[in-house]
């Protein structure tokens, strides 16, 4: 009798975890969707640069001040909803962020000059600024510590997915006569309300979560981040890894803040790219950043199973990623052709792995502290993202550049202002990648960390 007993209690338990591994990967579909939405409603300004610098009467450093505007809000909400994601369901703060995003790119489609363009890009950069690390916190709550290299790197792979879907269908609908510029901003609004319904009705919290909705998931063995004991945060934002996570994160952000609001343009007005192609070879970088990612998750979750270090399964390959595309953007201003082409694909894409920063440094805290840690981390390295647009802008403009109604502007001179920003941004993707290749140790920094736990 024991052991039929037993027997079907196992079963039972074996039916439970498979129940859950279901869900878990559910979510994580549904969560990389929300970042292909996040992708397209961040991308868009770079995409309709042309026709709105013309139709709004934009000078280059009025362009560049709005692409830096996403950012004004997105570092103080990411920190907020960081701290509040650790007593607010997941479920339900990823779907307010989902009607934000929605509700302001509406405004623009309706024919809103340049300051409602400006405002309506402050608040989207406000409802955008927790997307990542929450939908980071709600993965993790499904997975087990040595299984979150993968589903995490899929969640980062939505950003570099959407480029690919995004981009060319964002392009066409700006090139189409019937539609212009405006409407690229309206699909993306009708996209998030449909998105948003159906997490509604689909998104739950998971097991491997602390707080509201912790248990709908079933009951799961607990796995090695669960087991460590709360921390000061102020420990936790003093410690190396953080700051040099957190630094490598700003040059991430800096380059994705260039890349979203000027490459398009180098594309099109430097490298000759036909407007209605732009969109096509611009989604090159993302497809590359999405096939690595997918690449280092696979990898991560195999150097993890087998007894690996986070250091070296997350950090190091992070690191790496960074080196290679510093390097490549240092050396593209000195080429031209199909070259030139390749090192744009690789500089700009091999950056994109950058939630693997964060990942590794959720391996060092509890669940219960690992919103705050990492939402405040996200917080803090999207400054560079408010810089860049900004000063790549400046950088043109002093080169002499100038679009208007009459033309796209000279070509060489667009390159010359380019290039300078181009190295700027390599040296600092190359010199932080490689210093988080030493020095972001999850494991040595959890044991560190654990020495001054709260009893």
């Amino acid at each position: 009798m024991n052991t039929l007993a037993d027997n079907s209690v196992a079963v039972d338990a074996m039916d439970s975890a498979a129940v859950t591994r279901r869900k878990a990967w559910g979510v994580t579909v549904m969560l990389m969707l929300f970042m292909v939405l996040n992708f397209g409603d961040k991308a868009v300004l770079g995409l309709v640069a042309k026709p709105a610098m013309a139709d709004l009467g934009l000078s280059p450093i009025a362009f560049g001040f709005i692409g830096s505007s996403f950012f004004f809000l997105f570092s103080l909400s990411a920190i907020a909803v960081g701290f509040l994601a650790n007593r607010v369901s997941s479920r339900w703060l990823i779907f307010a962020l989902t009607l934000i995003w929605a509700a302001v790119q509406f405004p623009i489609l309706a024919g809103g000059g340049a300051t409602v363009l400006l405002v309506c890009r402050i608040i989207l950069g406000a409802g955008e600024g927790p997307a990542l690390p929450i939908a980071l916190h709600a993965t993790h709550g499904w997975f087990p510590a040595e299984d979150r290299a993968l589903p995490s790197n899929l969640i980062a792979v939505g950003p570099t997915l959407g480029a690919a879907i995004a981009a060319p269908v964002l392009s066409w609908v700006i090139a189409a006569p019937g539609l212009g510029w405006r409407w690229a901003f309206g699909l993306l609004g009708i996209a998030g309300l449909a998105w948003g319904i159906a997490w509604a009705c689909i998104g739950k919290d998971g097991p491997y979560r602390r707080g509201p909705g912790a248990c709908e998931g079933g009951h799961v063995t607990s796995s090695a981040t669960e087991k460590l004991r709360s921390v000061p945060l102020a420990r936790v934002f003093r410690c190396r890894m953080w700051l040099v996570a957190t630094l490598a994160g700003f040059s991430c952000f800096w380059a994705q803040g260039a890349m979203t609001t000027w490459v398009p343009q180098y594309i099109g007005g430097v490298l000759g790219v036909e407007a209605s192609r732009v969109g096509l070879v611009y989604a090159l970088p993302w497809t590359f950043g999405t096939i690595l990612l997918v690449a280092l998750g696979f990898a991560g979750r195999h150097l993890m199973r087998k007894g690996g270090s986070a250091h070296l399964a997350i950090a190091g390959l992070f690191g790496a990623s960074l080196a290679v595309s510093g390097a490549s953007l240092l050396w593209l201003p000195y080429t031209s052709g199909p070259l030139a082409m390749a090192l744009t694909t690789v500089g700009w894409g091999a950056f994109l792995v950058f939630p693997m920063a964060p990942t590794a440094v959720a391996y060092a805290v509890n669940p219960g502290q690992r919103a705050a840690v990492i939402s405040t981390m996200v917080g803090i390295a999207s400054i560079g993202g408010v810089i860049a647009p900004a000063v790549f802008g400046w950088l043109v403009q002093k080169a002499g550049y100038i679009a208007s109604d009459s033309g796209p502007g000279d070509p060489a001179l667009l390159a010359q202002g380019l290039n300078g920003a181009f190295s700027l941004t390599g040296l600092l993707l190359l010199a932080t990648g490689l210093a988080a290749m030493t020095l972001i140790n999850p494991e040595s920094t959890a044991a560190r960390l654990q020495r001054h736990a709260i009893e």
